[in-house]
């Protein structure tokens, strides 16, 4: 009835708290737990290749021959998925709650108009080993109507609005958008695999919501989403605000919100590019203004207006990094 997948690379310290934080879930049947291991250099692979032995009848292991990023790894994961439901949880992830699924199944069953069930969660400080709120729920109705997430899921910044490690959703809702745009699913350019997910199911049906925490969400280490230098990170966000901007034309979602939101995008991107000492990523900024028809705040206009040129760029790298030091030292 229902399938898990669980994508992994270079999680040898995480992964196995993750996949008995599945296999500890009660009144289910029918469960499959999908990896997609994708070709880590640790001992990843070995450690669920001996979770896949001991649960031959729940784990199926797809152990990747090269590393196939997480959007494709992801994708090839869900096309295996036989459940009628799919949820996730992340290689370094795991669930507290050992009735999440049932919960989210009961309510996903007993009310076919939703596409989408999900809860509450916690961050999770790897070094401090702590759990903190995750903060305000943006839609904590218990049902809301898909479509009026939409603006909010596209423009999501911090917080998820739907955060998909905590989620049960469809099967053959989600084929059947995969099937109809497979570019919005399997173009590594965008960085992601939850956003459009979200999006999806939200376009197609109504959203459950449960207030129950059932998810911790591993912080305070590199990932996909918090990168180890400036150059990644401006890579990350390049290609998750490429997915929102595509979503928000195709779809003509384009109102006060998401002017706001490209603009702080095209700001934060400036910053990394200046933190980054790398002049060609700031010709990119330049570049996604016009990809993102979207005019920079004054701020962001400046700051591009004095790093025109290899030069000045120097100049302002330099300025910025001095200005730094004199606020963490001095001040």
């Amino acid at each position: 009835m229902i399938s898990v997948i669980v994508v992994t690379y270079n999680q040898e310290n995480t992964i196995a708290r993750t996949l008995d934080s599945i296999l500890m879930q009660k009144d289910v049947q029918d469960l499959e737990i999908i990896i997609g291991e994708d070709h880590s250099s640790d001992n990843t692979r070995q450690i669920c290749e001996m979770y896949a032995l001991k649960y031959p009848s729940i784990i199926r292991l797809f152990s990747n021959s090269e590393n196939k990023g997480i959007v494709r790894n992801y994708f090839d994961c869900l096309k295996e998925c036989r459940g009628n439901y799919i949820a996730d949880c992340a290689g370094d992830d795991f669930w507290i709650d050992e009735y999440k699924l049932k919960k989210e199944r009961d309510i996903i069953h007993n009310h076919p108009e939703v596409s989408l069930v999900h809860t509450d969660w916690y961050f999770y400080d790897e070094n401090r080993q702590a759990m903190t709120d995750s903060g305000k729920q943006e839609f904590d109705a218990p049902f809301t109507i898909g479509d009026k997430m939409l603006t909010s899921i596209i423009t999501q910044t911090t917080r998820p609005i739907i955060h998909l490690c905590t989620s049960l959703y469809r099967n053959s809702a989600i084929k059947k958008a995969y099937n109809e745009d497979r570019n919005l699913f399997c173009n590594n350019d965008y960085g992601c695999e939850d956003l459009q997910i979200a999006f999806a199911m939200a376009q197609c049906g109504n959203i459950a919501y449960i207030p129950d925490k059932t998810l911790c969400y591993s912080i305070g280490h590199n990932s996909i989403s918090s990168q180890p230098n400036d150059a990644k990170q401006f890579e990350f966000v390049k290609k998750t605000t490429n997915l929102s901007y595509y979503l928000s034309n195709k779809f003509r979602i384009k109102n006060r919100r998401t002017n706001i939101f490209f603009k702080q995008k095209l700001h934060a991107l400036t910053m990394h590019a200046i933190r980054s000492n790398q002049y060609s990523l700031i010709q990119e900024v330049k570049h996604l203004t016009e990809e993102w028809h979207t005019t920079p705040a004054l701020t962001t206009h400046i700051l591009l207006l004095f790093s025109h040129n290899p030069q000045l760029f120097k100049i302002v790298s330099f300025l910025r990094k001095t200005a730094a030091y004199i606020k963490k030292h001095i001040f």
